[in-house]
């Protein structure tokens, strides 16, 4: 599976992403959302989802908070950071979800577009607990939920075709069809040669068959 970035930089981002959100709602006084909507909304939420090294590694969660109010042109004053003895809420969930980035390489927007960062931190009880990979099935999970029908699904329908017959027509394993449909797999990163026959048995576009967001459990 491709990841966003060089796992070398993803726990110095993990721990600056979760700082950032922590400094954000406790010095800073913002609302974790709004926050992380700026984050978005400057940029550097981008240049973090393509591993701009600088961003990732090159600064502390307070330089990164103060960096989105920059790009931003937020005015704000420089505060004395408080450090808290043990990790919150909000620091996990930044932490948690700079990960699943990682992990899946969509955008930050796609993500809370599925998920809302309220959600996401919700899940603090009890997944601060666990495995990360506990997370990130979960989040895959609330992922599909609010995806609806997969363009390959819904094509197939509109042809009047079962997933049987369009294995039959396209020559695609009745196996791989099922797994695009669940998500399971991720057609964005199919390859061209199941592409053009599934897109010929459906009379469709290639590019029709593409899903707007990464697929967040799709492995090849």
């Amino acid at each position: 599976m491709m990841h966003a970035y060089d796992k070398l930089y993803l726990e110095k981002a993990r721990t600056s992403l979760g700082r950032m959100l922590d400094f954000a709602v406790y010095d800073l006084k913002y609302n974790a959302s709004e926050f992380f909507a700026l984050f978005i909304a400057s940029g550097v939420a981008e240049r973090f989802e393509q591993g701009d090294f600088t961003v990732l590694a090159g600064k502390s969660g307070i330089e990164l908070a103060y960096l989105v109010l920059d790009e931003a042109d937020v005015e704000y004053e420089r505060l004395t950071p408080r450090f808290a003895a043990g990790r919150s809420e909000e620091y996990w969930t930044g932490w948690a979800l700079a990960y699943y980035q990682w992990f899946t390489a969509m955008r930050f927007a796609d993500i809370i577009k599925a998920v809302p960062l309220e959600e996401i931190s919700a899940l603090y009880t009890p997944y601060h607990e666990m495995d990360i990979r506990h997370f990130v099935e979960k989040m895959n999970e609330l992922c599909r939920s609010q995806r609806g029908e997969t363009n390959l699904k819904r094509l197939r329908h509109l042809a009047g075709l079962s997933q049987r017959e369009l294995a039959e027509k396209s020559g695609v394993s009745l196996r791989t069809i099922q797994q695009y449909e669940q998500r399971q797999k991720n057609i964005n990163k199919a390859q061209i040669d199941t592409l053009i026959p599934l897109s010929m048995a459906l009379y469709c576009e290639v590019r029709d068959l593409l899903e707007p967001l990464e697929q967040a459990t799709a492995e090849e």
